[in-house]
């Protein structure tokens, strides 16, 4: 299929003959482009059909499956085509490819598993590392494993590194690679400082600017909030306040249908605010923004080595993000931006943003690692080196769950590195399959994986999250976070050829199933070798998913 670029209206087109000559002569390339350019859309469209390629794929990651999805299809659409022909996508637990797929378009934690399964990565000719300035801990061993790869077996495989904001002299040093640039067509934003805002009134605070900004301005808004609560609270005020207009929550566990009617015009023609998480700030085109309401703020995952835990912190953004955030505004004409800080904390703010590898709990990389037989993390070339007392703790970790052994793989290690979810569920679901208790351990898995679907006043029982999902099962009624759970659980009964169970079960076996995934933690903080069941409960609450029931967790500690 020849596709003629050159009818596509985007500003990266410009430097499309200068990436194929590139990549004709080099195995790495970085191209800067900013946002709106059409990096993500238009340049696999371009090298699809180059001589180099001899017929092989193009793997493109992104960090957000809304991400993955929307680019595959734009690009399907360019095609004039259905995805799943000659673009398709990736994400967990769901794709859309065929036997004429040319460009799959994966998240970053799908290429791993991918290199694991054929360490040649034979059948792919390039990888493209999309939005590379983000960081992600997937996206970083992805990028460590495709140079080992391309190094010791594939010196012909090309990856090409896309972004708008990192550090380009310094990324080409280290890769050894060329940068190509597109200056884009970004049309100009009138930045506005509203003043320091409390970050506990933030949804109080961003309504006002928000009602302000419309009062004077066209266009939709794009409003930056930390998390899943802000908006809520945020959109709750806006529908008594603002009429006429239509409120879209965008965030990462929105149902898909919710997502793409946020990120498309209104049928209606009617104007909209769009209230987001960062998943807004790249990759997504949100048709008819000319207006950005930023907060300063977002919601990361911090891991503490003393503890063992991870937990979701509200962090100030890095001023390459406020930028990313502002440039949405001027995508498709002049636009306006209202930071909600002041001239003197952004002078405060850092650069850029920290690498998600060097603050984040890495079980998961230590177990990707020895699969690929590398003992040492220092043997892999890193952009960023994971810090060596994470590492530490993760190998401390692995080991108690019986998946490696004197820094080797073990046979269990192997089957947990098989499962795609966190070594201490894949362990709690392999031990429960032993203990004939699989069912369960299937709907435990994505209640903790899962933001919690139940309301905080609920109590801390995980048993009544249990019974809310095998209740949502028989009669399909329930909050869309039930169903994204039990979307979840099919796959993991999919995996383990394991039928429906909506039967009574036994709570103390809950508490069992719970207690093999935690159990040294347990065991450091209760000071006793065998916990009671409560305890092992709101534990598990409080590791991964349910950060409001932290305070009720430590007061029942210590009566214990």
């Amino acid at each position: 299929m020849n596709f003629n670029y050159n009818k596509i209206d985007l500003p990266v087109k410009d430097v499309i003959p200068n990436i194929q000559e590139e990549l004709t002569n080099a195995s790495t390339l970085i191209l800067k482009a900013p946002p709106g350019a059409g990096k993500s859309t238009l340049v696999p469209l371009a090298l699809m059909e180059e001589v180099w390629l001899s017929g092989k794929k193009i793997l493109m990651l992104e960090p957000r499956r809304l991400a993955a999805k929307t680019i595959a299809n734009r690009m399907a659409d360019l095609l004039g085509e259905k995805v799943g022909e000659s673009v398709g996508y990736r994400i967990r637990f769901e794709s859309r490819i065929s036997d004429k797929t040319k460009i799959e378009v994966l998240t970053e934690g799908i290429l791993t598993r991918m290199i694991h399964d054929d360490n040649g990565l034979e059948g792919v000719g390039l990888v493209i590392f999309d939005e590379f300035h983000e960081r992600s801990i997937h996206a970083d061993v992805a990028m460590a494993l495709c140079r080992e790869t391309q190094e010791v077996l594939r010196p012909d495989l090309r990856i090409l590194v896309m972004s708008a904001t990192l550090d380009m002299p310094e990324l080409s040093k280290m890769l050894k690679a060329p940068i190509v640039e597109s200056l884009g067509r970004q049309h100009p934003v009138d930045v506005n400082y509203a003043g320091d805002s409390d970050v506990k009134m933030l949804p109080e605070l961003a309504s006002r600017v928000i009602k302000s900004a419309i009062d004077k301005h066209d266009g939709d808004v794009l409003v930056f909030l930390p998390g899943q609560g802000e908006i809520k609270k945020c959109e709750e005020i806006l529908k008594r306040s603002l009429k006429g207009v239509m409120i879209h929550p965008l965030y990462g566990q929105l149902p898909p249908n919710k997502q793409f009617a946020a990120i498309m015009p209104n049928k209606e023609g009617k104007r909209k605010v769009v209230l987001a998480t960062n998943i807004a700030e790249t990759s997504l085109t949100i048709e008819g923004v000319k207006i950005v309401v930023d907060s300063g703020f977002e919601r990361t995952a911090r891991f503490n080595p003393s503890t063992g835990l991870s937990r979701l912190e509200t962090v100030q953004i890095s001023k390459d993000s406020a930028d990313q955030r502002a440039g949405r505004a001027g995508r498709l004409s002049a636009g306006v931006c209202y930071r909600m800080w002041t001239i003197g904390t952004q002078a405060r703010l850092d650069e850029h943003g920290k690498p998600e590898i060097e603050q984040a709990d890495l079980s998961s990389l230590v177990l990707d690692m020895a699969q690929w037989g590398i003992v040492n993390a220092e043997d892999l070339s890193w952009v960023t080196p994971p810090p060596k007392g994470n590492v530490a703790k993760a190998s401390k970790l692995l080991h108690e769950l019986d998946a490696l052994e004197e820094d080797r793989i073990t046979n269990h290690g192997k089957e947990l590195h098989r499962l795609p979810t966190h070594p201490r569920i894949a362990h709690m679901l392999i031990k429960a399959k032993e203990a004939g208790q699989l069912a369960l351990a299937t709907d435990i898995a994505p209640l903790l994986e899962e933001r919690d679907p139940l309301p905080p006043e609920t109590g801390i029982d995980i048993n009544l999250r249990i019974e809310a999902l095998r209740r949502y099962r028989k009669d399909k009624r329930g909050t869309n976070r039930l169903a994204r759970i039990e979307k979840i659980a099919a796959q993991y009964r999919s995996m383990f050829k394991l039928a429906v169970d909506n039967s009574v079960f036994d709570d103390f076996e809950t508490g069992k199933i719970s207690e093999l995934q935690f159990c040294e933690r347990l065991r450091e903080i209760t000071g006793v070798k065998s916990s009671n069941e409560a305890i092992v409960t709101a534990w598990n609450a409080m590791l991964l998913n349910f950060p409001k029931i932290r305070k009720e967790l430590l007061l029942r500690l210590k009566k214990e």
